[in-house]
């Protein structure tokens, strides 16, 4: 029996060009986190199970992730999503760092649930957080990271929205508004976060249900509808809006839009599923009719660190999957045609190898990546070889050249090429690499 070419359901192999593009997306990433002071950690791709477990009901633990006994009959789970490493973290060293903390990752996730559109069962998550700034202030700053983060790669802020809702808002709006126990507000949150995956009849159905007959009467479904339909902080309720996390909430749109964010809007459907958001929380939706859908997001937990058994430290962070960040990418046409990693390929005429490796190391270590063709191949193969893997320069060493000391530079898109010294070949090819 032959073995299948094919990878494993839900995971993707990464041909050299497949990976050009995660190295140029990660790369980018890189530059904007550092910008802004971050510094990239990591952890094991094996958790301890009880970690997730601290944080999720075991039915999720057991349905959607790759969870198995060791060798030492210890549950272990390949790392689903990385806020609970980066809290054991800052946990494990809570007295010996310097806060606050600004730190990023690209980690690679995996759980076990059913591939679609931007959803794979292996992926990487880049992943950016600050610990111990309790103020609005870094709430702010991270979404500020988040917004330059799609502008870094050419976006327009109409391509983008960034929905905002506060968890401590929702919770004030059940308990408090609507006078909903806590079972009552716990099921209704749980049904908002799904709500524009239903239809509208369904929806509310769902909600009726969760009320008491009293509580109908009362006309708890109107009220709701009315902060659920409202499309800025001024519609909702007099009485809601005065609310103190009402008034953090739009404390902060006044001050992203003040920064030029303008895309930044309310949303009080947005709750994000997980149940360690305490405060603020976030997502960035695609505007594309093609592609219309959340593409990453975040929010505020400060209290998931406290679970260690230490003094709670303020966190907020968020995170973007490469699979949904590259298929905004593409919708809006805005990845570019990657060129390969090699600056030059080498097409040696004639036998000349042994007296070309002088020049070619020569190259090297002014810096240019080189690649030379072994195969002894008719020189149109070769430069057709050069032209599939993307290189953007061909370089012709020949029994003239080596005597000369110059050297034909072929530039293939523009099927142009001179005659040159080594030093000027450097600078030409360095120059292209800057455009």
């Amino acid at each position: 029996m032959s073995l299948s070419t094919q990878p494993y359901k839900g995971t993707r192999d990464f041909y050299p060009e497949d990976k050009r593009i995660q190295k140029y997306m990660f790369n980018k990433w890189r530059d904007v986190f550092e910008l802004f002071g971050y510094e990239e950690y990591d952890a094991p791709v094996l958790e301890p199970t009880e970690l997730y477990l601290a944080k999720g009901n075991e039915e999720i633990i057991q349905e959607q992730t790759y969870t198995f006994l060791d060798r030492g009959e210890r549950s272990v789970t390949l790392r689903t999503e990385m806020t609970p490493s980066v809290s054991r973290l800052v946990a494990a060293k809570r007295q010996e760092l310097a806060y606050p903390l600004r730190w990023y990752s690209i980690p690679n996730l995996w759980r076990y649930e059913r591939p679609q559109k931007g959803r794979l069962r292996e992926f990487w998550q880049l992943n950016v957080d600050i610990f111990g700034v309790a103020g609005i202030e870094a709430d702010q700053e991270i979404i500020q990271v988040a917004d330059a983060t799609v502008l870094s790669f050419g976006a327009k802020r109409t391509m983008y929205s960034i929905k905002l809702n506060n968890r401590a808002l929702m919770n004030y709006i059940s308990n408090d508004f609507l006078g909903l126990d806590s079972v009552q507000s716990t099921t209704l949150i749980r049904l908002i976060d799904r709500m524009n995956k239903m239809k509208a009849p369904e929806f509310w159905g769902l909600v009726e249900a969760i009320f008491s007959p009293s509580q109908r009467d009362a006309k708890l479904t109107d009220k709701l509808k009315k902060i659920l339909n409202a499309k800025t902080m001024k519609a909702l309720p007099k009485e809601v809006a005065a609310s103190e996390p009402a008034q953090k909430l739009g404390k902060l749109i006044e001050l992203l839009h003040l920064q030029g964010i303008s895309n930044a809007v309310y949303d009080p459907t947005l709750m994000r599923g997980f149940d360690y958001y305490t405060d603020i929380v976030f997502e960035v939706f695609d505007t594309d009719p093609e592609n219309n859908r959340s593409m990453f997001g975040g929010g505020r937990y400060d209290g998931l660190i406290g679970q260690f058994g230490v003094e709670p430290v303020p966190s907020v962070g968020f995170a973007a999957g490469d699979v949904t960040f590259q298929n905004f990418l593409e919708s809006h046409e805005l990845l570019p045609v990657l060129a390969s990693e090699t600056d030059v390929y080498v097409i040696l005429i004639g036998d000349v190898y042994e007296r070309a490796i002088k020049p070619i190391q020569e190259l090297r270590e002014m810096g240019v990546k080189v690649a030379v063709d072994l195969t002894g191949r008719k020189m149109d193969k070769q430069i057709k070889t050069a032209l599939k893997k993307n290189i953007p320069y061909a370089l012709f060493i020949g029994e003239e050249e080596l005597k000369k000391g110059q050297f034909k530079l072929k530039e293939l898109a523009k099927n142009s090429e001179e005659s040159l010294a080594l030093a000027r070949i450097v600078t030409v090819v360095k120059d292209y690499r800057r455009k």
